[in-house]
């Protein structure tokens, strides 16, 4: 058996595959965000006392968290220092030359996670060749960081200018600490991040300190819980790439998995959209919390080397703190079920970022809830039924939620609770649809030709308005659509990226140096994936540069020939960097010469075979499947329909279903609207067509 785990802001889920049968097991628990481990522990259990099996039946367990960015955006991580070249301690604050907000002379900044006083200059300097110009202080550093040990520093971030090129005085500083502090957790830039950039080297640097002993404390606990229940297979995380790396790499390099639960659900939406020859799609998961798009082109996710966390302002690139680890590329916003409405000081509604979690939670849940969310909307337009909440094992209390709408919406507008509600729902799916619609102007597509993948717990209750006022041509809900992130989980190879910066012309290359490291880094990728038991001649290999025109700031990567790189690649190289600038920017340069920045190696596994085979009861039909109807609120209408609904583990292939209509399944439930309609697959996804 396999089992794929993700914990959400709001719920944490779990998918266990049967390998020998193909069936599935799903679950869908709060998340308990003071001890998150506990709520896998309890989805664990809960996975398991059905079937009457033992957790040492599994054999891979894979797992994904929202623990380290809720870490940093909280700041709630480890006491961290940074030592930099002398003179370079505030690279971090002063950021880059760009402001996000050209005209805004009030513009704010993220706040590193390092105050000043504890960023120190230290006496050394590499010159941008890798030759030591000046040699490392080592009694400076020593002195030093027994200060910092007496003053309860527990992390140290180390970033050297040009330690990307020759990396010794960093290494130098790691043995210093390690004989005169052993206790202290140490990252180096050369080894988290060995680009060129360096305030974004930095950055990526620091938050691999400033998570590192949370990480450590975290899985540690995690696993001491899973031994206790004789788990003995394999163990992986998720990274934020879409690979697979050990807990040892998540130990020692956490900002990999940054990014991890997002990151499954685009595999997810990759893995369905092949089995259904959907190469274009694009990925809605709508949760407690948040609401992630990604594009699915040619079958897979893009993949940028590059994200922020902790962004000032939620949707603008630049306001937040970069962290420069290879990411499936998407966009988040603060849109999910638990999303609070309110009125701003111009007394229009306003939906998020700000969540009300799983703890209190959204009004409904009756938790100590006060404040409208999005969830106690859908409840009071009769999209939710309040006692088949997470299949009837939670209820929720409409008259709570009737409640926080008008006291806080309603009442000081004016308005109908339910125009209230319609308004909190209507606003939510605009704002994802403009998302939406930026994420795929930006990369040059037509929303005209990506139908939507929507899954996680709110986003099938949503995804018909966002796809009406998107233009998508129809949407995909797969079967199990509220654990999707923990299926895509188990569809992800064991994977390392490597990166090394060496800048040049593309014509003045030694290219006998580039193929040196080059190798090296793809005999470490090998090994580590030996290591974890993937055969020799099952292991993969890319290659990737990242290149742009002399003079420009920021840089295209493509995909590098097989084979030895020579003279005689330059051309093939250059050929593919235009048709990649082309399809960004619509032109390339004539006359101008290209350099090269980074080399990246990515080593991965076999993707894993997933065979799942969800089934339907027996008898299953449209008439059978209908389980009763209720009043359900929409505005394309005039109001309140009545709407039948259906219940999905009766809905067998080749159902057909005209809207309006309401598709429950204990994770999540459909809507669909007047005059769309919706037909169930070979596979049990649900198909709308608007």
């Amino acid at each position: 058996m396999r089992l794929g785990i993700d914990i959400g802001g709001t719920f944490t889920d779990l998918l266990l595959v049967d390998d020998e049968t193909g069936g599935v097991r799903i679950v869908k628990v709060l998340t308990t965000p003071a001890d998150p481990s506990r709520g896998v522990v309890e989805a664990v259990d809960r996975a398991l006392a059905e079937p009457n099996r033992a957790l040492s039946e599994v054999s891979v367990l894979v797992h994904g968290t929202t623990l380290i960015t809720n870490t940093i955006i909280e700041r709630k991580g480890a006491r961290t220092a940074l030592l930099a070249t002398e003179g370079h301690r505030d690279a971090v604050e002063i950021r880059r030359e760009h402001r996000y907000e050209m005209y805004d002379v009030l513009v704010e900044m993220p706040k590193p996670l390092v105050p000043r006083h504890l960023r120190f200059g230290i006496d050394e300097r590499i010159s941008p060749q890798g030759e030591v110009l000046r040699p490392l202080d080592r009694e400076q550093v020593e002195r030093l960081v027994r200060r910092l040990q007496e003053r309860g520093i527990e992390a140290i971030g180390v970033s050297f200018l040009h330690s990307y090129r020759n990396p010794v005085h960093e290494l130098a500083v790691k043995e210093i600490v390690a004989r005169v502090a052993p206790d202290l957790y140490v990252s180096l830039s050369s080894q988290v991040a060995p680009e060129i950039k360096e305030f974004e080297r930095t950055s990526t640097t620091l938050c691999n300190a400033y998570v590192q002993a949370r990480v450590e404390e975290y899985l540690g606990r995690l696993e001491d819980d899973l031994r206790e229940r004789t788990f003995d297979g394999s163990f992986f995380l998720m990274q934020s790439s879409g690979g697979l790396c050990s807990t040892e790499t998540a130990r020692n390099f956490p900002v990999r998995v940054l990014e991890s639960g997002p990151a499954g659900g685009a595999l997810a939406a990759s893995h369905f959209g092949q089995a259904l020859g959907l190469n274009s799609l694009l990925s809605f998961d709508m949760g407690g919390t948040t609401a992630k798009l990604a594009v699915i082109d040619d079958g897979q996710p893009l993949v940028a080397p590059e994200f922020e966390v902790d962004r000032v302002y939620r949707f603008t690139l630049g306001s937040g703190l970069p962290v420069r680890v290879p990411t499936v590329e998407m966009i988040e916003i603060g849109a999910g079920g638990g999303s609070i409405a309110r009125l701003d000081a111009l007394s229009l509604i306003r939906v998020g970022p700000e969540s009300a979690g799983a703890a209190p939670g959204p009004a409904c849940y009756g938790q100590g809830g006060e404040l409208p969310t999005v969830t106690d909307a859908d409840l009071l337009l009769g999209y939710l039924d309040p006692d088949y909440f997470l299949g009837g094992r939670m209820s929720l209390d409409t008259k709570r939620a009737r409640e926080a709408v008008a006291r806080h919406i309603a009442d000081p507008l004016g308005l109908d609770v339910i125009e209230a509600a319609s308004g909190i729902h209507r606003i939510v799916n605009e704002n994802m649809a403009s998302a939406a619609r930026v994420h795929l102007t930006e990369r040059g597509k037509n929303a005209a030709d990506y139908p939507l993948f929507a899954f996680g717990g709110a986003g099938p209750v949503h995804a018909y308005g966002v796809a009406a006022a998107v233009g998508a041509p129809g949407i995909v809900v797969p079967f199990g659509a509220g654990v999707m992130s923990a299926l895509g989980f188990l569809t992800a190879p064991l994977s390392f990226e490597f990166v090394q910066s060496w800048y040049g012309l593309l014509g003045r290359l030694d290219w006998a140096q580039v193929g040196g490291f080059l190798q090296k880094m793809e005999r470490e990728g090998r090994e580590l994936l030996q290591k974890a038991g993937v055969p020799g001649s099952a292991i993969g290999v890319e290659r990737w540069c990242d290149i742009r025109y002399h003079g420009q700031g920021f840089d295209v990567k493509i995909l590098l020939p097989d084979g030895a790189l020579g003279e005689d690649s330059v051309a093939e190289i250059r050929r593919r960097f235009e048709e990649r600038y082309r399809e960004l920017y619509g032109r390339t340069i004539p006359g101008v010469e290209f350099e090269a920045v980074n080399w990246r190696v990515i080593v991965q596994g076999p993707k894993p075979d997933l065979s799942i085979a969800p089934s339907v009861a027996e008898g299953a039909s449209v008439d059978a499947a209908r389980k009763s109807a209720r009043q359900a609120y929409f505005a394309e209408a005039g109001g309140f329909v009545e709407t039948p609904v259906f219940d999905r583990y009766r809905l067998a292939p080749g159902a057909i279903l005209t809207g309006p209509a309401i598709v429950e399944e204990h994770e999540a439930t459909t809507i669909i609207g007047p005059g769309a309609s919706a037909t169930i697959d070979r596979m049990l996804n649900l198909v709308i067509h608007l």
